[in-house]
């Protein structure tokens, strides 16, 4: 839990302990970076306005360290930021004032996705991987390689290539991608599914520019390239 805001964090604290959870706290983003070596946590929750590394800088820094999920927790409510925050590898985004409710279960939503807490092949009735042409995707490891080499997805990022994988060839929607990351979608969170698409290609195609795996339908959505293709 990185927040600036003593009283704030000591409250969030105290509820999520309560529903089961074990909490670490930073002040500030210097001291969230060396908790993460250390401290090896599962998930952070990270507030965006703090002073000095703001929780944009943080999550930057992050990024070039380690996939570990990410929840921002923000008073600024556009949709830029946002976009910003997932830009960078943000899993989710709750903006203040929110529900301890609704930040616990939006925590269990994203370990579920990272196999904390249930794990994809569970989720996927016994299937273990997905080999499409060149890719192969391990739901027990939770991981995708191409040729060999491991790409560094986020757990959203995963989830999303694996819906897509598991239908070559299928046209899905925004909508019905954002169903794989969140039990209720509604259309202000649409646009987030072109900045994980857009950072999935950086991982996946080796010239993002013209990809030849996940093919842009203008005017409905996404689909998967299916290996003839």
């Amino acid at each position: 839990m990185v927040d600036d805001e003593p009283k704030i964090v000591e409250m969030l604290v105290d509820y999520l302990e309560a529903v089961g959870f074990e909490v670490l706290s930073a002040k500030n983003g210097k001291q969230a970076l060396e908790m993460v070596q250390t401290a090896k946590p599962d998930i952070m929750v990270l507030d965006v306005m703090m002073p000095g590394i703001d929780g944009i800088d943080v999550l930057r820094r992050l990024r070039s360290l380690s996939q570990l999920p990410v929840l921002m927790l923000t008073a600024r409510a556009s949709e830029q930021d946002k976009l910003m925050g997932f830009e960078l590898g943000a899993d989710d985004y709750l903006s203040k004032p929110f529900s301890m409710k609704e930040l616990a279960a939006r925590l269990r939503a994203i370990l579920r996705r990272g196999g904390v807490a249930v794990t994809k092949a569970e989720d996927t009735s016994g299937k273990q991987k997905i080999i499409l042409g060149d890719l192969v995707l391990d739901y027990e490891r939770r991981e995708v390689s191409r040729e060999g080499g491991k790409l560094e997805l986020t757990g959203a990022q995963f989830d999303i290539l694996a819906r897509m994988m598991e239908h070559p060839g299928r046209v899905f929607t925004r909508m019905q991608l954002l169903e794989t990351l969140q039990d209720h979608p509604y259309e202000g969170y649409e646009r987030t599914i072109d900045v994980h698409i857009k950072n999935i290609r950086k991982a996946l195609e080796p010239n993002p520019s013209e990809p030849s795996y996940i093919h842009t339908v203008w005017g409905v959505g996404y689909k998967m390239a299916e290996p003839e293709e």
